[in-house]
């Protein structure tokens, strides 16, 4: 009797999914893409769950690597892992968590409290991301593929990174099918509640992160580097920071000798948090500052002169389709910038739009550089810092140039 039982457990178990993929998917998997779409699959051995592995061969059946199978998604496989054979048990995911957390362990000092330690398919982790705010752990995932695997990963993250909380974080995209599985946008995952903003260190700074609500996982952490080269450009300046969110750039300003700095911003949730940030940072609130609420693109065309303006907008193309309309704005924003600088002023103009390349973007900058007549010299131009490596070409999105006037 229990050998019909063990018989039977053993024939509900479904064989391991398989799939084979296009000529053309082999030679870019083998490339080192990390996804798989739906129209390269051709053959499959049955139907795939949601999070579970699949195994992915070649032609001529030669073993190509493990990735994530997501049914509802136009990425139907991101990868783990690809090469030789290898099992994705505990002892794997544990050294390839212990691994990713090893490039981030020199690269901040206790003035650095919030940045990042996974940047998904960057770092082997498709789709899935891992902010640090001080105590306070956020992930932030891109496809339901990761659901059924949560509990164990925030278990290695109790083994390997001393923390009070884990935050979960959402795309828009998987909300729905998150209720199923009875998750939630901003639901603490593991740990101690939460009803406040998080305040962590950058550069000595002091910040406050909304990450039950906040815009990405509740701050920008990839303009770090960017902060603090306007901070070695402000001193003696009046600064604009356009699109100034929560006033991470104002405070870095503030802080390198800025005379006045000025917030413009469309959303007043936004110019409060720039507010509390600022009195957070006692030893920079001496400098004058002021909080403009209006749309940036109107405000810029008959604002007053300064001498150091930034511009960093949210996406202006979140989808191929918007591509050329973000193109013509970025273009009038940089006008209307340079428009405002005074003699020897400074523009920083960013851009966090995938579907506009970086070469683009420079030469939409530098065109409408030289179309104000005015003589200019490009001081530095930057990607993403090493806490957000870029891997692979859709993982490339941010660019900033700074030119002198």
């Amino acid at each position: 009797m229990a050998g019909f039982i063990h018989s039977r457990l053993k024939a509900s178990t479904p064989p391991q999914l398989r799939l084979r993929i296009s000529p053309k998917a082999e030679t870019i998997l083998r490339g080192g893409h990390p996804w798989l779409f739906a129209d390269s699959l051709r053959e499959t051995n049955r139907d795939g769950r949601t999070g579970e592995l699949a195994v992915i061969y070649d032609r001529k059946d030669c073993f190509l690597g493990i990735g994530l199978f997501d049914p509802a998604s136009p990425i139907r496989v991101r990868m783990l892992h690809a090469g030789k054979p290898v099992k994705l048990d505990r002892a794997w995911w544990s050294k390839h968590l212990a691994q990713t957390l090893e490039r981030r362990s020199t690269l901040f000092d206790k003035q650095t409290t919030g940045y990042r330690l996974c940047n998904g398919e960057s770092d082997g982790w498709p789709g899935f991301i891992i902010d640090r705010y001080d105590s306070t752990l956020v992930l932030k995932l891109y496809t339901a593929a990761w659901f059924p695997r949560l509990d164990e990963i925030a278990s290695l993250l109790h083994e390997q990174i001393p923390h009070e909380r884990i935050v979960l974080r959402l795309s828009r995209n998987i909300q729905a099918t998150a209720q199923t599985a009875g998750l939630a946008d901003g639901q603490i995952f593991r740990g101690t509640p939460l009803h406040d903003p998080v305040v962590f260190l950058e550069s000595g700074l002091r910040f406050e992160a909304d990450v039950l609500r906040g815009q990405k996982t509740g701050f920008f952490l990839d303009q770090r580097e960017n902060r603090k080269l306007v901070e070695s450009h402000a001193r003696g300046r009046h600064v604009l920071n356009a699109f100034s969110f929560s006033g991470g750039f104002s405070l870095y300003a503030a802080r390198g000798g800025a005379r006045s700095v000025t917030d413009l911003d469309i959303s007043a949730h936004a110019l409060e948090s720039s507010r509390k940030n600022f009195a957070l940072n006692p030893s920079v609130t001496k400098c004058p500052h002021e909080f403009v609420k209006a749309d940036a693109f109107e405000w810029l065309k008959e604002g007053p002169p300064f001498d150091l303006v930034i511009l960093d907008p949210p996406s202006l193309a979140k989808k191929e389709s918007e591509r050329d309309g973000a193109i013509q704005a970025y273009g009038r924003l940089a006008s209307c910038g340079i428009h405002r600088l005074r003699p020897d002023g400074i523009l920083v103009a960013a851009s966090c739009s995938a579907h506009v390349s970086a070469s683009e973007f420079f030469d939409i900058i530098r065109n409408a550089a030289q179309e104000s007549g005015r003589k200019f010299q490009e001081l530095h131009i930057t990607s993403h810092p090493p806490d957000h490596p870029a891997t692979f070409p859709e993982a490339n999105y941010l660019k900033c140039i700074h030119l002198g006037f």
